[in-house]
Parts: C-alpha cells; structure tokens; sequence
C-alpha cells in the first residue's frame, strides 16, 4: 500500500509563538499532531519533545505488536515531559496533545490524547475517529447538549487528559481497518475549531477528487487550503493539520 502524505504548522493571527509540532515520519509511515501548552516555553518544549520521541521510540522498540507499539510511544513520551517539569519549575504544568496514527499492513493504529483529532474522509463523508479529552466532550457525554452548541462553549479549550501532566496517562489507542479512498486527517484545535466540519469535507474533496489517482502536490494544496480557511476565519490558535491518503 502506497501512502501519500503531506503536512504544515502555522503560527495563526493571533499567537506569539507556534506551540504545535508536527511528525512526518515516512519511514515508519508515523505522522503526529502535537498541540503544547504551558508557561512560558513550556508548550513549544513538550510538543517538540514530543515529535522528536516518537521515531526514536519506533526504532527502538519494533519487535512491539502494533497496539503495543502507540501505547508505550505515548507513555514514554508522557514520562519524558513529566520528567523534564520536575527538574525545571519553570516548566512546571507543561504538556501537550498528541494525535498519531501509524499505517501496519491493511491497518491505521490510531492513538489520541486531548483534543487534537483524526478523521475519516470517505465517499463525500466526514467521520471524527478520535474523541475530545475535554469538558467540552464529557458534557456531550452526558447529553447536556449537542455537538452544534458545544461549538460555542467558553470552556471548549479546558482539557480533562493530556500528556505530561501526570505521572502516567492512558491513552485511547485503536485500529482501523482502511477500506479503498480513505483520507485521513489529523489536526489541532487551532484547525477543527475554526473551521466545520463540512467546511473540511468541501476542501479536502476539493483538491484530492480521486484519492487513487491523486498526487502528492494535491495532497499539500489541500493542508494548506485548510489552514487558509482556518485564518481566514480569525486564526486564533496555531493551526496544525496533516492529511495522509491510502493508495492500494
């Protein structure tokens, strides 16, 4: 299976740094959003920890079943950020999100902590595969509103899970099986708060029309279209957004 994959990280219009870290790692077919939060320098230092981790891990530890695999990749990177705070109280209560998925055979292994997301665009659909680890989303949970008004919420952006905080997180981690014309996008906040859901599907379908025959220029025309649409709507985050397109 042939994998076309692009990505990008922008500041926004509002931010004075860019807390995002992307991971592109084609080797391993392992791409990664991670959304850093914290004073100071704190946010910028555990995202990019974070993707910086996560090719060392895969090396080290490729004899791990797939599952296993995202599991202990979070994990460890949650114990090196925890780690890091502890020994710099200027960096103390940093952390971060992370969304990542890795491709192993006919599988996507999904692995989510926080609120940055993965979807699942197919045959004029859009699909949210991961799930907040937010106020926002135990409200949900509860059905106390729906999705359309969460939208609105002031407390949208308080976390109930993120990576280095704790001394140990559990992450959600599931796997896929990817069926023919699957896109997948993974993003931060900065993107799917900005910018709806169909917005997404128009965009995205708009420049890969065929996922089978589509290139890998079209794939980047569609990121940076996304990330256009999300300034263009006010920009109040970083934006970070990463489409990977299954080829058989």
């Amino acid at each position: 299976m042939g994998i076309l994959c692009a990505g990008a990280s922008d500041i926004g219009q509002k931010r004075k740094s860019n807390q995002d870290s992307i991971c592109l790692e084609h080797k391993f077919n392992l791409f990664a959003v991670a959304d850093g939060m914290g004073g100071h320098n704190g946010g910028d230092i555990a995202s990019q920890l974070s993707v910086k981790i996560m090719p060392e891990y895969f090396a080290k530890n490729s004899n791990l079943d797939p599952h296993s695999l995202m599991n202990g990749m979070i994990k460890e990177i949650n114990n090196a950020i925890f780690k890091k705070a502890e020994v710099s109280p200027e960096l103390n209560g940093m952390g971060t999100t992370v969304s990542a998925v890795f491709f192993s055979g006919q599988n996507l292994i999904i692995g989510n902590v926080g609120d940055s997301r993965v979807y699942l665009i197919n045959n004029n659909l859009i699909f949210q595969m991961t799930r907040d680890h937010s106020f926002v989303q135990e409200k949900l949970n509860l059905g106390i509103y729906t999705r359309e008004a969460a939208r609105n919420d002031n407390q949208k952006n308080i976390l109930v899970k993120s990576v280095g905080i704790e001394p140990d997180v559990a992450p959600d981690v599931f796997n896929y099986r990817i069926c023919k014309n699957d896109i997948f996008l993974i993003c931060s906040d900065g993107l799917h708060g900005k910018v709806s859901d169909s917005d997404i599907l128009h965009l995205v379908q708009k420049n890969i029309s065929d996922p089978s025959k589509c290139q890998i220029e079209d794939v980047q025309t569609a990121v940076n279209e996304l990330i256009r649409q999300a300034n263009d709507n006010g920009g109040q985050d970083n934006i970070s957004a990463i489409i990977a397109v299954a080829q058989a």
